[in-house]
């Protein structure tokens, strides 16, 4: 059954039309944040519906705070590609390669 990803921010479903800043992936429930801010600090609720499912099933809240020291740790600066050496796809069929960085 298709999923639906919505996130709460501070007990308030976040608008994410209104937000460039902010992006929830439909395939994988992930919700992506440019350039925090420390208005975006806060509690984060991920929220999963099945419309055929008449379901909704709601996560933990996650924290997100600033560090002062502008110390990233384990998220220094850095990219990593992820790209199989050869990517097969049928003609006109649709290919997807990912490249995700992380850091500050």
């Amino acid at each position: 059954p298709a999923l639906s990803y919505t996130w709460i921010f501070n007990n308030t479903t976040l608008d994410l039309g209104k937000d460039s800043r902010r992006f929830v992936s439909q395939a994988t429930g992930n919700l992506y944040l440019a350039k925090v801010e420390p208005w975006d600090v806060g509690n984060y609720t991920c929220a999963v519906s099945s419309g055929e499912a008449q379901r909704q099933v709601w996560g933990s809240p996650t924290a997100l705070s600033l560090r002062g020291d502008g110390v990233m740790g384990e998220y220094e600066p850095k990219i990593e590609v992820r790209f199989p050496e050869t990517t097969y796809a049928a003609k006109g069929s649709s290919a997807r390669l990912e490249c995700f960085a992380l850091g500050k």
